[in-house]
C-alpha cells in the first residue's frame, strides 16, 4: 500500500509542538492550506493541550516537531488512522518556490551524522558564499528550513538534518547527501541503533549527484549501498589519508579531490586530482596545542565534497575554509589561569563527540567535566579509548552512575569528583572550582559532557555559557590574588 497523496492546499493540518520549528511551520502554512490547528501541552496559545481533545476525523495531515517521538499519543493516533505524519523537512520539500536566479527551486546539499553536522554545514555555507552563491545554512541550525524554501533569493541550501527530522521525511531528493558518521545516540527516541542508523540513511534517498560517506565508518558506506538513488549518482568517500578513486583526502598536508576533479567519462580521470587547499587553511581552527583536530579536517573534507558535487570551484573551497569562523561551544578556549586552559565543548552531547574532543589533547592533560542527560547511552567504549588523556574527572548531571561506572572500570587510577545535583543553579560553579583544584599547569579543563544538557540547563549553549562564566570568574579572582 503506497503513501496517501496529500494536497496541502485542501488539507486540514495538525501541527504538533510550538517551539521554533512548530511556529515556523504554522507561519509557512498560513494561507497555503485549508486549516491549521496546533497541539502543545506547554504552549498557552495552542489550540489543544492534550491529544485526547484533537478531533482527528477532521485532520488530513500532521506536521510534527523534531522532539516528538513516534510513540507520542497524537502521532500514534494519526498512524493508526492512516493520517500522514510529516516532518518540517518533508513539508519544506513540498513548499519549495522557484528561485529568482534559475526559476527552479534551490537545490539542497543535505548532511547528517552523529557529530560534526553544524561545523560541516557552516563550512559548506562559507564555501558556497566564497563561490559567489546566495546560500544559507538551514535546517537543524540557523534559519528554519520551511522558511528558507520560501525565499526566492536563496540559490542553494546547505541543510543540516537530525535523525528526528529524517524519520518523518519521505520525499526529499537532495542534489548531494552526506552522512558524516554514525555512533549510538538518541536510542531513547529511536528505540534501537538500527532504527537510528536507518533514519540517518534517509539523507541518501533519491540523491541526484552524489552520496558522501566516511571511509573510516563502514556503516556510512553501507547506507550508501542500501540507498535508492537517482541513476548515475556517485558514491564519494572522504578520508584523512591519501584518497583513492572517487574520494577526497589529504596528501602531505594538501586537501585533494579525486571525485569531482574531472568528468566521469574523462580518460585522465583516474590519474589526476584537484588541489582544494592545505591544512594551513584550517590553522585558525587549531586547538590549544596548535594542532588542527582530525575531526575538523574530516568535516572540512565532507563540506568540500558537498560543495564540489554542486559544482563549486577548487579555489572557493580554499577561500571558504579560510573564512569559516566556528560558532560557540565547540572546543572554544574561554579562559587561561596559571597555565591551565579552560575549553568549552558543550556541544559534545554524546560519547562519540566527547571522544573526538578528548582526542585533541595530550596524554594525561585533561580534567574532564562530563555528565548530564544520558539519552540511553553507555560510556565504556569512550572511557576505554580516552582514559590515557585524563588527569581527573568531575561529573555533573542528575544521573552520573553510568559515567562513574565506566571510569571505575577503565580509568581506576584517576581522581573522580561527583557534583551533588541538588542545587542546579550552582552546579557549574562547583564543578569548575573542583576542576581548578585538580588541574596542574599545562593541563586543560575540558567541558565535553558526552550527554545532553536538559536535566540541569535549558540547552547546551546555556551550559557552555555557564562554564565560560565560571572559568572567567576563576581567572579574575586569580588575577586579583584572591
Amino acid at each position: 500500500m503506497g503513501r496517501r497523496v496529500v494536497d496541502i492546499g485542501s488539507s486540514r493540518v495538525l501541527v504538533t509542538g510550538l517551539g521554533v520549528t512548530g511556529r515556523a511551520v504554522v507561519a509557512a502554512l498560513r494561507g497555503r492550506t485549508k486549516a491549521v490547528v496546533t497541539l502543545d501541552a506547554s504552549a498557552a496559545d495552542a489550540d489543544h493541550r492534550e491529544a485526547s481533545t484533537v478531533p482527528f476525523d477532521e485532520v488530513d495531515l500532521v506536521v510534527t516537531s523534531p522532539g516528538w517521538r513516534p510513540t507520542e499519543p497524537a502521532l500514534a493516533e494519526a498512524a493508526a488512522r492512516g493520517i500522514p505524519v510529516w516532518s518540517e523537512v518533508e513539508l519544506a520539500w513540498h513548499l519549495r518556490v522557484p528561485t529568482a536566479a534559475t526559476g527552479e527551486p534551490a537545490p539542497w546539499l543535505a548532511l547528517t551524522g552523529t557529530n560534526g553536522k553544524t561545523t560541516t554545514v557552516e563550512m559548506l555555507a562559507s564555501i558556497l558564499t566564497a563561490d559567489g552563491r546566495r546560500a544559507a545554512a538551514v535546517g537543524n541550525v540557523g534559519r528554519p528550513l520551511v522558511e528558507a524554501v520560501l525565499d526566492p533569493d536563496l540559490e542553494v541550501l546547505a541543510v543540516e538534518l537530525s535523525s528526528f527530522q529524517l524519520h518523518f521525511t519521505h520525499s526529499m531528493s537532495a542534489l548531494v547527501g552526506a552522512v558524516l558518521n554514525v555512533a549510538p545516540d538518541h536510542l531513547d527516541w529511536h528505540g534501537t541503533f538500527d532504527e537510528y542508523a536507518a533514519a540517518k540513511g534517509r539523507v541518501f534517498a533519491r540523491a541526484q549527484v552524489a552520496c558522501v560517506y566516511n571511509t573510516v565508518d563502514p556503516l556510512t558506506e553501507g547506507l550508501v549501498r542500501d540507498a535508492d538513488v537517482v541513476e548515475g549518482a556517485l558514491a564519494v568517500g572522504f578520508t584523512l589519508g591519501a584518497p583513492g578513486r572517487s574520494q577526497l583526502g589529504v596528501v602531505e598536508g594538501v586537501l585533494v579531490d579525486r571525485a569531482f576533479h574531472a568528468a566521469p567519462d574523462d580518460p585522465s580521470r583516474y590519474g589526476t586530482a584537484a588541489e582544494l587547499g592545505t591544512l594551513d587553511d584550517l590553522v585558525h581552527l587549531a586547538g590549544p596545542d596548535g594542532r588542527v583536530p582530525s575531526h575538523v579536517v574530516a568535516d572540512a573534507l565532507a563540506a568540500a565534497a558537498l560543495a564540489r558535487g554542486y559544482g563549486v570551484g577548487a579555489s572557493a573551497v580554499r577561500d571558504g575554509l579560510r573564512a569559516f569562523a566556528p560558532g560557540g561551544h565547540r572546543i572554544e578556549t574561554v579562559a587561561t589561569v596559571g597555565g591551565v586552559t579552560f575549553v568549552d565543548d558543550s556541544k559534545a552531547t554524546n560519547a562519540h563527540a566527547a571522544g573526538a574532543s578528548l582526542g585533541a589533547f595530550a596524554e594525561g592533560s585533561v580534567v574532564w567535566i562530563a555528565g548530564g542527560l544520558v539519552k540511553g547511552a553507555t560510556f565504556d567504549e569512550l572511557v576505554a579509548a580516552r582514559a590515557d588523556r585524563l588527569r581527573a574527572a568531575v561529573l555533573i548531571g542528575v544521573d552520573r552512575a553510568g559515567l562513574r561506572a565506566a571510569l571505575d572500570r577503565h580509568a581506576p587510577d584517576i581522581p573522580v569528583v561527583e557534583i551533588d545535583p541538588g542545587d542546579t543553579g550552582t552546579v557549574m560553579r562547583r564543578a569548575v572550582d573542583q576542576a581548578t583544584v585538580l588541574a596542574r599547569p599545562g593541563d586543560t579543563v575540558l567541558l565535553a559532557p558526552a550527554c545532553a544538557s536538559m536535566d540541569q540547563f535549558r540547552s547546551y549553549a546555556e551550559r557552555g555559557d555557564s562554564f565560560a562564566q565560571e572559568a572567567r570568574r576563576v581567572a579574575e579572582t586569580s588575577s586579583h590574588g584572591g
